[in-house]
């Protein structure tokens, strides 16, 4: 690893005190790449230093998901055994923490046909269902974050030697996530106290309808009567707080599932499954995509919005100003995480309720009848740009500018 071994232990401190906020006795999964092992080992043991009653270890590697992609019998895609869905889901109803480590390769499933990645999603997430709707519906407290790898330091600075390269994205991710500051704990509460003070300004506003305006885009967003802005840290089941995405930047809520109208063009590349979607749009009609089109990796795109009914509604609006940190470093990361806090976005799919008054404790029939969406899916998709206008009608009727030129 190019990279300190002090920043590393202030790192996974970071992730465990802001991120998932370990309490005492409370136990933790890791899940995480063979490749990240030297700095989960890290982890581990400030997660017992905090009082960690137990780590488990999720474990998986690049090269071995690439040979099932390539050699597994058709049939066998989508398997996922029971006993390990049922020992997710035990461990959620146990109050665990969950951390999700990525390194990520974003063109690692560039040449796998994309029936097979979707058959392959559609039934890890299936038979995974109860154990994600913990994550869901933030009952349990989880997080993600990054480790570089060479392959994602090559795509992102190609410029630059494989070492450097790799050294440069450390740096980034340090920056990206506050461990660069002299006490990244205390910048971190810092910053969570403005998206705060953010997301009550717009729940005050009551927001029935976004407009958005763009080159390549022209789309109007309603808002169900109870949405929620939240960002930065949310309370779990327990009411502990946590984080969710390390890096974050944005504050979100969700659509009305039958209120889109109108066509939105993305402004970065998104990697879904180690391919790369590239330069697509897409047309909305009463909430549903009813046509969609991309220069790169369309046969993905196809996939996502095809994985069931939900995946043909957006389930997601979030708001990030262009001069976010991200943002400023003017690089495109080939890497959710990092590409959407970097700039708006949508989310194809399903909504999260803990974005509705009540939405916590509602049946799929009251969130229906709520307008919000449903779906096995959750895809964000960067929106954002320098020349993004956002206008919000208000429930008098009246219309205000919330971003103008990106900000």
């Amino acid at each position: 690893m190019t990279v300190s071994t002090e920043s590393l232990h202030k790192y996974a401190e970071t992730l465990l005190r802001i991120g998932v906020n370990l309490q005492p006795g409370q136990k933790l999964v890791i899940d995480a790449p063979l490749a990240a092992a030297p700095f989960v080992r890290i982890v581990t043991q400030h997660a017992y230093d905090l009082g960690a009653s137990q780590v488990h270890f999720e474990w998986w590697d690049d090269e071995l998901t690439l040979i099932r992609y390539r050699h597994a019998p058709e049939a066998s895609l989508g398997y996922y055994a029971e006993w390990r869905a049922d020992g997710l889901a035990q461990y959620a109803e146990q109050n665990a923490a969950f951390l999700f480590i990525h390194t990520p390769n974003p063109e690692l499933l560039k040449d796998i046909p994309a029936e097979r990645v979707a058959k392959e999603t559609r039934g890890r997430s299936a038979m995974r269902r109860r154990y994600l709707d913990y994550t869901r519906l933030h009952k349990v407290s989880w997080v993600i974050a990054t480790t570089a790898s060479p392959a994602w330091a090559e795509k992102v600075y190609p410029e630059l030697p494989p070492e450097q390269a790799l050294a440069r994205l450390w740096e980034t991710i340090l920056h990206a996530t506050r461990i660069d500051r002299p006490d990244p704990v205390a910048d971190w509460k810092e910053h969570l106290a403005t998206l705060k003070r953010k997301t009550e300004q717009l729940n005050a506003m009551r927001i029935r309808k976004l407009h958005y305006r763009a080159p390549g885009t022209d789309l109007f967003i309603e808002l169900p009567e109870k949405h929620i802005w939240l960002g930065g840290a949310k309370p779990n089941a327990a009411g502990t707080l946590f984080v969710a995405n390390m890096p974050t930047e944005e504050v979100f809520t969700l659509p009305a599932k039958d209120g889109v109208n109108g066509v939105v063009r993305s402004t970065k590349p998104l990697n879904y499954g180690g391919s790369l979607i590239d330069d697509f749009s897409f047309t909305f009609k009463d909430g549903r995509i009813a046509g969609f089109q991309a220069g790169k990796g369309e046969d993905k795109l196809k996939t996502i919005v095809e994985t069931d009914e939900g995946s043909r509604y957006l389930g997601e609006v979030a708001l990030v100003p262009h001069h976010s940190p991200l943002s400023m470093l003017d690089t495109i990361f080939y890497n959710t995480l990092f590409d959407e806090n970097a700039s708006c976005h949508l989310a194809i799919g399903n909504a999260y309720p803990s974005n509705l008054e009540g939405g916590k404790t509602m049946s799929a029939e009251q969130l229906a009848a709520h307008r919000v969406n449903s779906s096995l899916m959750h895809v964000d998709f960067m929106i954002g740009s320098p020349e993004l206008d956002i206008d919000a009608e208000l429930p008098d009727g009246s219309t205000v500018p919330l971003f103008r030129r990106g900000d």
